[in-house]
């Protein structure tokens, strides 16, 4: 077997694609033996690929844009999709069958403070005809962060991917009111990175036959199949709230088969980033992305 280094930006269940590589045996299928890390709190996992200490890494396009604004020479590249929506929950307190957006007008909402998740958070807000602004918004870090304040009792809603908002509704603790992809549609939104060296190496063929088998398993497979191979992943989840997150990113459709990045998505993204004012040119498709190893 042949150790392949993967690091995750984010861990979460929205990953699976790159998750179940590991948890179902398609990596170990073809030869490869994974080894996997989440990159530091405050730093990026594309420092690995620069480092060597990482072969592929989970990371998004947003990142090509930040780099080439800085005026940096790309020596990674984006290769394949992992996500092609967002994959944030709403979470309330208390049930709401008649949740609408405008609601949040007003409200106190824990939200990530910054990044991706913030600028499509706006984004969905822009497309529900809403105003951020009205928002009282509660930063108080990451994830983990996040859940334990709204835990604490901070918070009307929470900003969440799963399977932490599925969790709060196995305690009885939360209920989703909505998902933020619905509101935003197709988009680039995560992505796998490599350095351009490595995608013409055999270990890049040998992932590719791995994850292509992979993102169709993440399709077909029954959700409490996957959740339980995965359950090792996520100690503190129960397996019903984990199949349940699967089960609904299935239907939301960010698992779609196919793993290329495409323009459309590409270009989408780069819309959201331009309406939060943080893309100061459009940059083409070739400069950020590489079609995946054949």
């Amino acid at each position: 077997m042949t150790e392949i280094n993967i690091q995750f930006t984010l861990f979460s269940a929205f990953y699976s694609p790159l998750i179940s590589t590991m948890s179902g045996g398609f990596l170990q299928e073809e030869g490869l033996e994974p080894k996997w890390s989440v990159s530091a709190p405050g730093a990026s996992a594309i420092d690995a690929l620069k480092d060597g200490s990482a072969h592929v890494v989970q990371s998004a396009l947003s990142q090509g844009f930040n780099a080439l604004a800085r005026g940096e020479t790309m020596e990674t590249t984006h290769f394949a999709q992992i996500n092609e929506m967002d994959g944030f929950f709403l979470t309330a307190r208390e049930p709401d069958s008649d949740f609408n957006w405008k609601k949040l007008e007003g409200a106190e909402v824990v939200l990530f403070g910054g990044g991706q998740p913030l600028m499509m958070f706006k984004y969905a807000c822009y497309k529900a005809g809403i105003d951020f602004d009205k928002i009282k918004a509660i930063n108080v870090g990451g994830a983990a962060a996040m859940d334990k304040a709204f835990r604490d009792g901070q918070g009307q809603y929470v900003q969440q991917q799963g399977p932490f908002p599925q969790q709060l509704e196995a305690e009885g603790k939360g209920h989703i009111v909505a998902q933020v992809g619905k509101q935003i549609g197709t988009c680039g939104f995560s992505s796998l990175a490599a350095r351009k060296d490595w995608l013409e190496a055999d270990m890049a063929v040998a992932f590719m036959r791995a994850y292509r088998k992979t993102r169709a398993y993440i399709n077909d497979a029954p959700a409490i199949e996957i959740a339980k191979a995965e359950k090792p992943y996520f100690p503190d989840i129960e397996e019903a709230a984990l199949a349940q997150c699967i089960r609904t990113y299935q239907k939301l459709g960010c698992w779609s088969r196919h793993v290329d990045i495409t323009q459309s998505a590409y270009e989408a993204t780069m819309d959201i980033f331009a309406y939060n004012g943080l893309l100061e040119e459009r940059y083409p498709y070739g400069r950020i992305c590489s079609l995946p190893p054949a």
